[in-house]
Parts: C-alpha cells; structure tokens; sequence
C-alpha cells in the first residue's frame, strides 16, 4: 500500500511539475512585447504631491505634481528592465483620492486608487510591471 501511495504521489508531483513549467514558458507570443510606456495620476488630491517612476533608460525619476491629471510617455530603452509608479503628499484633505495607472503598448497593466488620510496624507505605490524578456 506505501509503495503504491508513493508511486501516486511521485506522479502527481511530475503531472503538476510538468504543467506548471509548460505554462510558465507557454508565451506564443501572447506577452505585452512592447516597450510604449505611459503612466497616468487622476483624482481631487489638493495637496502637495511627488511622483517617482521609471524613465524610459530605467532610473527612477522623482517629479513635483503641479496639476491633475498628469501624464508622461516614453519608450522604454532595452536596458530598462519595467515600470513603476508611486506618488506621496501632504496637505490635502482627508477623503480626497489619487489613481495611478501603467499602460503598456496601450494595454492597462495596472491601476490603483488611494484615499488621503485623516491628515490629508496619501501615498501611491503600484506594483511594478516587469517587461517580458
């Protein structure tokens, strides 16, 4: 009974082995092979606000916000290994949001919405987006 137990339990781990691994590397061309980068900050957020992100060589780049919304688009260089945003202020009220998205080949790879706390501070931070090697 062990032995017949084991045998099934060694091929249940090379069926879920096998089909993870294929899955993984089953891209056919089906990944976002674009480099056209824009990231976008919306919301009511009065406060005083910076921006940090990933410019098109792949240094992080810190920016004042002047205005909502705000925008900025690039083509990303083949040493910048992705995508990144986040955004922090103060000064703005409590209740007033922020929303950051990235857009990859002009396909929404992410988006957040954050809400200013009680002391009118907000802090925005999206996952990164990896581009496809």
């Amino acid at each position: 009974m062990k032995t017949h137990l084991k045998q099934i339990m060694l091929m249940l781990t090379l069926v879920f082995t096998f089909a993870s691994c294929s899955s993984d590397n089953d891209d056919n061309g089906s990944g976002n092979a674009s480099r056209d980068v824009k990231y976008e900050i919306t919301g009511n957020y009065t406060g005083k606000t910076s921006v940090t992100f990933f410019e098109k060589g792949g240094n992080a780049v810190n920016e004042d916000l002047t205005k909502l919304p705000w925008t900025k688009e690039f083509t990303a260089e083949a040493k910048s290994l992705g995508a990144t945003l986040s955004a922090s202020g103060y000064g703005g009220s409590a209740g007033q949001t922020l929303t950051g998205k990235i857009y990859v080949g002009g396909k929404l790879e992410n988006e957040l919405t954050v809400t200013a706390n009680s002391e009118g501070i907000i802090v925005l931070s999206l996952t990164p987006y990896v581009f496809p090697l």
